[in-house]
């Protein structure tokens, strides 16, 4: 087995199921927007993984969390953004906050 493995150049298949309405309802969406599924879920992902506040909200919106936690978690991103914002930051340095922060401590 070689040790030179080119990480991040090799392809992996991601696969989930679903019913077949869904799927359908799915190329229906796509197809009205002009979207492959590929290209959704690249978008997708790549939002998630960059912390798209967009996305994190919605994660937090359905993830399993205790309603408590869930709304302390909103308050304080709400009042972080508020601070930096007060202190001077551009958008994207609040953002490379956040994920300085979460990399910190990801049960926040």
């Amino acid at each position: 087995m070689s040790s030179d493995i080119d990480y991040g150049k090799l392809t992996k298949r991601v696969v989930f199921t679903d019913s077949d309405h869904r799927h359908a309802q799915l190329l229906v969406r796509l197809n009205h927007d002009g979207l492959t599924q590929a290209k959704f879920f690249r978008h997708l992902i790549t939002a998630y993984i960059e912390g798209d506040p967009r996305i994190v909200e919605y994660i937090d919106e359905v993830k399993t969390q205790s309603k408590t936690r869930k709304a302390k978690s909103k308050k304080l991103r709400h009042q972080g953004k508020q601070l930096a914002r007060e202190a001077g930051f551009s958008e994207q340095q609040v953002h490379d906050l956040f994920d300085m922060i979460a990399q910190e401590h990801p049960d926040l």
